[in-house]
This record gives structure tokens, sequence and C-alpha cells, in this order.
């Protein structure tokens, strides 16, 4: 019996958990919301999702008939329905809807816009998918934490220790954002350690790391620059951290010189040829010739496409939570072969 899922939060992150749930065939999609009409249902419609308003409030919900669009209900007949809501909507909004989560008595997942606190618990894929299991509700970490986590978890499980300091070169806005900045600055984020890397604890507590944290004029992709510190006797190379790394789900490891992609730009169109809606990168971008062990000291760039790297990871939080897989990496491989086949990519 498939999984009934509810998105609240038809945007940025929301339309492509949506999809990727949608691609899967032990889930389905119940139900998206949308605060009010707008171009978002179109989408809602083209894709056969059955379109709710955000609040129950019977005027607002009125207002989608009034420009043609057929509205189901109100988020409470949406929960009603539903085994597991994915939040998708803007950040700070948590508490209140933590409370209608937990009065509809429904599973619920919350995007890394959230703190841990609000559930006190947090999810990625490779890091801590069996503490998920059959949890009442959680929370997905945020693009830069679910990209840290990628590829330091692999090298902590290898080493037994890591300890860790990034810089964050995040981008300023997603492309569809025009209400941020900056647009001829570079801003860094003044409360140190950014939260970024202290989040990776939340799922892997073992990793001792700190992070800092600038905002730079492009919409594009986060840039990560990386120094983990290794233990005595690791027994690493270059070389077998990026063999270790090509064999991590969801980590794409490229020579930047050699396939001329030496900059975000191109990697995003690398993306796009690989033919997923919008252009999205699910994975974490590592440049080879951007990675040197120097003793018990790895030195590594990676990239981030802000937009979609959390996606697959929610699908795999929802086999968490409902208890119906319960080993991570055949959750991935499910996820992963199943979004491949619903684009044709």
């Amino acid at each position: 019996m498939s999984i009934k899922v509810a998105i609240n939060g038809f945007g940025t992150i929301g339309k492509r958990v949506a999809d990727a749930v949608d691609a899967q065939d032990d889930m389905e999609i119940v139900g998206v919301t949308k605060t009010g009409p707008s171009f978002g249902c179109d989408l809602a419609v083209k894709k056969g999702f059955p379109l709710y308003c955000t609040f129950d409030d019977a005027d607002r919900i009125a207002r989608f008939s009034e420009q043609g669009y057929d509205c189901q209900g109100g988020l409470s007949d949406l929960l009603a329905i539903s085994d597991v809501v994915v939040d998708c909507s803007p950040g700070k909004l948590g508490a209140e809807n933590l409370a209608k989560y937990q009065k509809a008595g429904v599973k619920y997942m919350f995007q890394g816009g959230e703190k841990h606190t609000l559930t006190g618990l947090s999810y990625t894929s490779s890091a801590n998918h069996t503490e998920n299991l059959n949890a009442q509700g959680t929370r997905v970490v945020s693009c830069n934490t679910t990209g840290l986590s990628r590829t330091l978890v692999p090298l902590y499980e290898h080493c037994g220790s890591l300890k860790v300091e990034c810089t964050m070169i995040r981008r300023a806005a997603d492309p569809g954002d025009s209400s941020k900045g900056p647009i001829n600055a570079i801003k860094p984020v003044l409360k140190v350690p950014s939260h970024h890397g202290p989040d990776v604890m939340t799922v892997k507590p073992e990793i001792e790391i700190n992070s800092l944290a600038v905002a730079v004029p492009t919409t594009i992709m986060h840039m990560h620059s990386i120094i983990a510190d290794l233990p005595d006797g690791h027994g690493l190379t270059t070389e077998s951290i990026l063999e270790m790394w090509k064999n991590t789900p969801r980590v794409i490891i490229m020579h930047g010189e050699h396939n001329r992609i030496t900059t975000t730009a191109e990697v995003m169109e690398m993306a796009r040829d690989i033919g997923r809606k919008w252009g999205d990168l699910h994975e974490i971008f590592v440049w080879e010739d951007g990675a040197k062990l120097v003793g018990n000291r790895l030195y590594y760039f990676q990239a981030i496409h802000q937009e979609s790297d959390v996606i697959p990871e929610n699908v795999d939080c929802i086999r968490a939570l409902m208890g119906t897989e319960e080993n991570w990496r055949t959750s991935v491989a499910k996820t992963d072969a199943a979004i491949s086949a619903y684009y044709n990519c």
C-alpha cells in the first residue's frame, strides 16, 4: 500500500519533493498546498496533484475557485487523508505548523530552515537513517549541511574521528527570488561559528566541526572550502579519498581542468545536460584537482545546488519515518533509480 504524502508549501523545495515522491512506486502525492492562487498552482494542476489551501479559512479557500482553480479544502482536510506531511513552507513557521500536525496525528518532516530544537531529531540519508526509523517527526537538514554530510560522513566512518574547519561561500538568493541580496557586496555571517558546520553534529555528533559563512552575488550554487584533520594512522591518500567519494551515493567527482568545469557556472551547465527538470543537481560536486591530502590534513572544494541536493533525502526520510526501509543504501538506490526513470535521464 502506497504511503500517502502531503506537501505543505508547493514552492522551490515543495514542487521538487512532489516530483520525487511522484516518481516512487511505494508512495503517492495526496495533495499540495498554496497560500493562494498563483502561477505555481498551474504546475500542480498540470501534474494532477490535488490542490489545497495552506489555511483553513473559508474565504481564502474560496479565492482559488474565483481564479479558476479547483481547491479541495484547507490544510486540515489534507492532513486528514495523509500518512506523512513534508513541510516545505517558509522558515520560522515551524512551531505553528508542528501544532497542526500533532493535532492531526500525522507524521511530519521539516526542512533545514527550521532549527533542530523544533523536532529534537534531524536527518540525512547517510548519517542517521536508522535513528529516524519509525519516528513521529524529524527535520531534513539544510542544503549546506546535507552537502557537508555527504563527503564528511564516509571520511569519519573510515577514520573513526574527524576535525573540520570549513567556509560556506553561499549564493545570495535563489534564481527566482528578487527580494534578497547582496548585489554588489560580499556579506559575512557575523555569528561565529555559522550554523552550517555545527548542524552536521545534529546528524553525526562525533564529527567535530566549525564553519564560517559569507554570501556572494550569485544565485546558482553554494561553494564549500573545507579543511579536515584526519587522525594519525588513517592510511588514506588523496587518490583513495577520491575513490571513496566516487563510491559514495550522490557525490560527483570530476577533474575541473580536464573537463573544463572550473566554476559553478560550468557545473550547472553540466547539470542541465543531465536532463533533470529545472536543471537540478542532486549530487554534491567535488573537484578532483581541488582536493589534496597533506599528511593528516585534507583540503578540498565542493559545490552544492541549493535548490535540489536535499530532494532525494526527503524521499529517503519518508521511508525512515514510515519504517518501510531500514537500509539507507537500499532506499537511496531505489529513490535515485526512480527519479532517473521519471525524468528519463
